[in-house]
């Protein structure tokens, strides 16, 4: 049963960049909250700054972009008046975050091993010995076989859905409270897109921790997530029941996104 207290909350948040042509917000007074327990569906098209609002909540804009105005509220403190040290601290263990390209996200010249002991030594009191029994632990968890040789594996020696797979070991490492899942079925086959929407609810079930689903695709959306927000030019539209707003959507957008999806037999 989903706790309705609000886990997470994001209060008129905006994203500024600065082009030749002036000032862009990718994001645009975006408003809303995150609930114990919750999966939170994202959804828009491309460049709408689903990603940019994604790393917005980890406090990761990179230049020439920044955060100019909101609040970041998690537990009763706002992230964005957070030291960049004391940020530092609260991602992974408070809230993590699986990027879109797992290829470029892991480094090509470690193993998968190195990778998850230095998240997990980072931010844990362990010894390597104790980081490397976590880590084979971790690669179980997420249903990669055979996963003390996995640890010894370099990146490109894995396939797609399986470097997912250690993405999303790595951003469990340290048990956040939330998980921010940017396209994590972007560029894999059908199959093992379900497979891994499969796996992330389940992990929702076992840790309980509340998920921000990023994606462009209504239908992966509605397969896991309970509430859905729709994105569209840097603003949150709209926002509801995924059941609600697939049956009775009220913006223009929305209801072009539901309508352009594609349906068997058409």
């Amino acid at each position: 049963m989903q706790n309705n207290e609000n886990l997470f909350e994001v209060k008129d948040l905006v994203v500024e960049y600065h082009t030749r042509s002036g000032v862009v917000n990718a994001v645009d007074q975006v408003s809303f909250d995150l609930k114990k327990g919750e999966i939170l569906g994202l959804v828009g098209e491309s460049g709408c700054g689903k990603s940019t609002l994604g790393k917005a909540m980890m406090r990761m804009i990179a230049k020439p972009g920044k955060i100019s105005s909101g609040e970041l509220w998690i537990n009763d403190v706002d992230l964005l008046k957070l030291s960049e040290n004391e940020m530092r601290k609260r991602r992974g263990s408070e809230i993590s975050m699986i990027f879109q390209d797992p290829m470029t996200s892991l480094n090509p010249v470690l193993t998968v091993g190195e990778q998850l002991i230095e998240t997990l030594l980072r931010h844990k009191s362990l010894n390597k010995k104790e980081a490397l029994k976590i880590s084979a632990q971790l690669l179980g968890k997420v249903e990669l076989p055979s996963p003390e040789e996995k640890l010894k594996q370099y990146p490109h020696q894995l396939s797609g859905g399986m470097r997912q797979r250690v993405m999303i070991a790595m951003a469990l490492a340290c048990e956040p409270k939330i998980l921010i899942a940017d396209e994590p079925t972007k560029a894999l086959d059908v199959l093992i897109q379900a497979q891994i929407l499969e796996l992330l609810e389940n992990l929702k079930k076992e840790t309980g921790m509340s998920m921000l689903l990023i994606t462009h695709d209504l239908g992966v959306v509605t397969e896991i997530a309970e509430r859905v927000m729709v994105m569209y030019s840097g603003e949150g539209v709209e926002i509801g029941a995924a059941k609600d707003l697939l049956d009775s959507p009220h913006h223009p957008y929305t209801k072009g996104l539901i309508s352009s999806r594609p349906h068997l037999g058409s």
